[in-house]
């Protein structure tokens, strides 16, 4: 491989490791030179460096460098964890700590009155820099946006701590006859990306699974009860079928993406 191409090749994969983690593409330059002052010669000592390098950042420097940015971990409870591990690996779970704070008096609330229901958080923000992109979101950027999964069921009824698909999002729960259609509406307007998650799955998992209208409705309840909550996405047919009242719950607008996949959070 020419030397061009090399550069190339190792700035592609800079740039698609800081979209995708935020501090990936600087572990990944610092492998380098880690690995070339190990004098043992081993198979993938690059890769052996970078993934040393990349967990002692995300599990030990990187929280402590939030904190300069006002941000931390989310906290997790018996009933709000994360719906993917790999939204921690991948440093997407930072909010601010009045989002945390919010987050304990939420789980304290669903605990008491529908303990069943899990809070399965999806994306929220990276650990460093207001106004960083994390991709493909359009605003999850300050700290103080969090993505939920949906509530699912068993055939019985039962609510089921799980989601359908890898990511969490993707797997979208369909206008039924008569209800707003919104998706209709916003792809003949020319908006073709209004459906893109539906590429972002990484695989459809627990088809058996059906969406819980008690439980999404509980969640939901919870959520937007708290006034420190400025605006909730989810799509206008779901608002209308969970008789949900509250005016902070909005139609995010065609040049987004569809939540009726997830619930999209965000604080004043």
């Amino acid at each position: 491989m020419g030397k061009n191409c090399k550069i190339l090749l190792h700035t592609f994969v800079f740039i698609i490791l800081t979209l995708l983690t935020q501090i990936g593409g600087v572990v990944y330059l610092m492998s380098f030179i880690f690995s070339r002052r190990i004098k043992i010669s081993f198979p993938l000592k690059g890769l052996a460096a970078f993934l040393v390098i990349y967990s002692l950042g995300t599990f030990v420097t990187v929280p402590m460098l939030a904190k300069l940015f006002h941000r931390e971990r989310i906290t997790h409870y018996d009933n709000l964890h994360p719906a993917n591990y790999m939204t921690i690996l991948m440093n997407r779970n930072y909010v601010r700590s009045e989002v945390n704070t919010y987050l304990k008096t939420v789980s304290d609330k669903l605990m008491h009155s529908h303990p069943q229901v899990k809070m399965r958080y999806l994306d929220a923000n990276f650990p460093l820099i207001d106004g960083f992109p994390l991709l493909p979101h359009l605003s999850h950027n300050d700290g103080k946006k969090v993505d939920f999964s949906l509530v699912y069921e068993d055939e019985q009824g039962h609510i089921i701590d799980a989601s359908k698909s890898v990511s969490g999002y993707g797997v979208f729960e369909e206008p039924r006859s008569g209800e707003i259609n919104h998706y209709k509406t916003c792809l003949t307007a020319g908006f073709t990306m209004y459906d893109a998650p539906k590429y972002m799955t990484l695989g459809s998992i627990n088809g058996e699974l059906r969406f819980s209208e008690k439980g999404t409705k509980a969640l939901m309840d919870a959520l937007t009860q708290d006034e420190a909550v400025d605006k909730v996405f989810l799509e206008p047919h779901l608002k209308e079928r969970l008789r949900l009242q509250s005016k902070k719950i909005r139609f995010q607008g065609c040049h987004s993406v569809r939540h009726d996949d997830h619930i999209h959070i965000q604080l004043r």
